[in-house]
């Protein structure tokens, strides 16, 4: 007899499992295997190791579900165009908004007291170095400290009297490794990364993992690999197959249309979600500047909407 696991809400400092950039979103998050722009640092950090420019600077603004608002940053150096390797920095932090802060009190005939606001906030800072080993593989890995307050939580004691106030913070160091395989035949490439690596931490007592998350990818050039080249258009087709650890495996599935290498089209989809199975972007990219949106219809939550801007030289 066998019996199935059901994996829920088994993690912890879920932001870490969300991607700020919007070029990711556009496609489905399905860029594993997608190298040479830094917004795919936080699903695969060898994707640094092509950068095409010396240095690459990103900005990332996402209005999530709930009212809940994420701004992140990365910067890219690469050195002799990566002959030394890349280096690339990140930041990401989280506002949840507003909660009314409670505590039971069971002589209030209401069951509680208020005890004023509580802004819940959540920050990641990390430090990643990739490098292309041949022309053909490059590696990655990315450390990262990650950081959650969720405010104060006040008790009150029936028979003392007394008010125990505790403050609700944790941290963790997480670990990212990837790898970027290019086939050499036509376009097509693949990518491998294990995201969140970490050791187990704790709320008080209560002790939980980060959002471990296993990904393969592989992705080509639609128009090379029916051997239709373009010479000014570019239909980059993604596929990335996902194991988390709190939640069942996913497929993501990513399409880009480039054309002139300035304008960008793009559409995703992603299995096993109730609300946001699609998502769709565009970005528009000039003189070293380029400027990503996606959109994400969320169901009952309306809709989501990621802006990245990133500048290279």
């Amino acid at each position: 007899m066998t019996f199935s696991q059901t994996k829920l809400a088994q993690t912890g400092l879920n932001f870490l499992s969300l991607s700020s950039d919007a070029r990711s979103s556009g496609m489905g998050g399905a860029v594993n295997s997608l190298s040479g722009f830094s917004g795919a640092m936080s699903s695969n950090p060898a994707s640094m190791a092509e950068m095409p420019t010396f240095l690459s600077a990103t900005f990332d603004m996402n209005r999530w579900i709930a009212d809940i608002n994420y701004l992140s940053a990365s910067v890219i150096l690469s050195p002799s165009l990566g002959d030394y390797g890349t280096i690339g920095l990140s930041v990401q932090s989280v506002d949840y908004g507003n909660l009314e802060g409670t505590m039971v009190n069971r002589n209030n005939p209401n069951g509680y007291d208020e005890t004023g606001t509580i802004n819940p906030t959540a920050l990641a800072v990390g430090l990643g170095y990739s490098k292309m080993i041949s022309k053909q593989f490059g590696v990655g890995a990315r450390i990262k400290y990650a950081y959650q307050s969720l405010g104060e939580s006040t008790f009150f004691d029936n028979i003392s009297g007394d008010v125990t106030t505790k403050k609700n913070k944790v941290d963790a160091i997480a670990f990212d490794f990837g790898t970027i395989y290019k086939t050499g035949i036509k376009s097509i490439v693949f990518g491998m990364s294990v995201t969140n690596f970490s050791k187990e931490i704790k709320f008080e007592s209560e002790g939980f993992q980060l959002p471990l998350l296993f990904t393969i990818g592989i992705s080509a050039n639609l128009f090379e690999l029916i051997n239709r080249p373009q010479s000014n258009q570019e239909l980059l087709i993604a596929v990335d197959w996902t194991h988390p650890r709190s939640h069942p495996e996913q497929l993501k599935i990513g399409a880009e249309y480039i054309f002139n290498k300035i304008l960008s089209l793009r559409v995703g989809y992603v299995s096993g979600n109730d609300e946001n199975s699609f998502t769709y972007g565009v970005g528009v990219s000039s003189f070293g500047l380029e400027v990503d949106y996606s959109y994400i219809p969320f169901g009952i939550f309306n809709n989501v909407q990621q802006f990245t801007a990133r500048v290279s030289l």
